[in-house]
């Protein structure tokens, strides 16, 4: 039968939980938590485990260029893709939810979908996008550029912090660099949904069980680099010195205050060093990354100015030389408010309380609206902890972010405003 108005069955929500289990044990460390780096051995096996579960849930699942694994289901006839799903690849030391959730989920969907005898409107496609996180130094959301056809050959070529290029890690992992192009959606895209876990406090603190998603942040990162005159530590005055390290320190404050001040949502230093990097040397060199992040990108833009402006005084005042480096950065992307509704709709019908709010973390979906329009909802992570190995969902939450996913796909699936032109120029896009 076709998808019709209203509620649906439920997920299977204690498999969804086994599933999640079984998941977390591949790559799985012994003091707790997962590291499941993309490409490696373990994203792979990964990977195919969940192709097994696509291939049960009445989805044919494929590996495409980039290393995407898809699973599809033809619909009705209605012209665009509704794709849902996530990320499984971690970072290192992570909790067992990060994106394996929202891929998880969506393969649960799919297989309520089946055991209903729902065919929707529209072809569905489960994804599990490959390096979501960025492993080794790579850039983040890889295979989402690639199916938004934004992947390049100069990214290709660029070596990882071990010094491999993207593309060989691609091949080895079962991808194919060569037809990297072949990866790009030719196909509309209706809609994009993913569910995820906040990752962060505010639901818990609510609480709420589901957070409906009204855009996700925009980030640019910044290498900041400081030169100052390295020199012995004992024998160079305080007042002689040129050292790089202290400036840096200064403008790690100055970093804070974009953020405490409220230039932007927030504003990170998350690593620095120091050169030569030896305790009784005045440092002569230090380099500071810093993350910078709000729903406004022309907010982004002002704090990396004031942030010059900054290293300027820093560098006069401490006789050192200090250069501000913009470095990559993803857009702010609101959500649709179609989606961000049927979410909404599907969280009311379930009598679940919900909040309104931004996500502060990346996700595929930032770059999936590239290609039509996306959605996301969050369920609470409990203390607002993730990217740890004390993330953790309740599992009743786990579940009901599942069903809230499921109604909110019949509903998208539904609304004929999402229906793609029938314009044969898209199709060669």
């Amino acid at each position: 039968m076709t998808a019709a108005a209203g509620l649906l069955a439920a997920v299977d929500g204690r498999r969804l939980l086994d599933r999640l289990a079984a998941l977390a044990r591949i790559g799985g460390l012994p003091g707790g938590g997962v590291t499941r780096l993309a490409y490696s051995p373990e994203d792979v096996r990964a990977r195919e485990l969940v192709a097994g579960w696509m291939a049960e849930a009445g989805l044919e699942p494929s590996v495409d260029p980039a290393g995407n694994l898809l699973g599809r289901r033809p619909g009705g006839g209605a012209r665009g893709l509704l794709a849902i799903g996530s990320h499984l690849d971690s970072v290192v030391e992570a909790g067992p939810l990060d994106g394996a959730y929202g891929v998880v989920a969506a393969v649960e969907v799919a297989d309520a979908l089946a055991r209903a005898g729902v065919r929707l409107r529209h072809d569905l496609v489960v994804v599990a996008f490959s390096n979501e996180e960025g492993a080794r130094g790579t850039p983040g959301m890889v295979g989402s550029q690639a199916i938004a056809g934004l992947l390049t050959d100069h990214d290709l070529a660029v070596p990882d912090a071990e010094g491999v290029p993207l593309g060989e890690r691609i091949a080895a992992s079962g991808g194919d660099p060569g037809r990297i192009a072949a990866a790009a959606w030719r196909e509309p895209l209706a809609a994009f949904l993913e569910l995820h876990i906040e990752q962060g406090p505010v639901l818990d603190a609510a609480p709420a069980v589901v957070g409906v998603v009204t855009g996700v942040t925009g980030r640019a990162n910044v290498d900041v680099h400081v030169t100052g005159v390295a020199n012995h530590a004992g024998t160079t005055p305080m007042r002689a010195r040129r050292d790089a390290l202290v400036a840096a320190a200064e403008l790690v404050l100055a970093v804070q205050r974009l953020g405490r001040d409220g230039h932007v949502r927030v504003a990170t230093a998350g690593q620095i060093s120091a050169a030569p990097g030896v305790w009784n040397v005045v440092p002569g060199a230090a380099t500071l990354t810093v993350d910078i992040r709000d729903a406004d990108d022309a907010r982004v833009d002002r704090a990396i100015e004031l942030l010059r402006e900054a290293a300027a005084g820093v560098a006069a005042r401490t006789g050192t030389h200090v250069e501000v480096r913009r470095g990559p950065s993803v857009p702010a992307v609101p959500t649709d408010p179609r989606l961000a509704g049927a979410f909404a709709a599907a969280a009311d019908a379930l009598g679940l309380p919900r909040l309104d709010l931004p996500s502060g973390a990346g996700h595929d979906a930032q770059v999936m609206a590239r290609l039509g329009p996306v959605g996301m909802a969050f369920v609470p992570s409990v203390a607002g902890v993730s990217h740890s190995p004390r993330e953790r969902t309740r599992p009743e939450h786990l579940v009901a972010g599942a069903n809230v996913l499921l109604n909110a796909l019949l509903t998208a699936d539904l609304d004929t405003t999402l229906d793609t032109p029938d314009d044969p120029a898209g199709d060669a896009a």
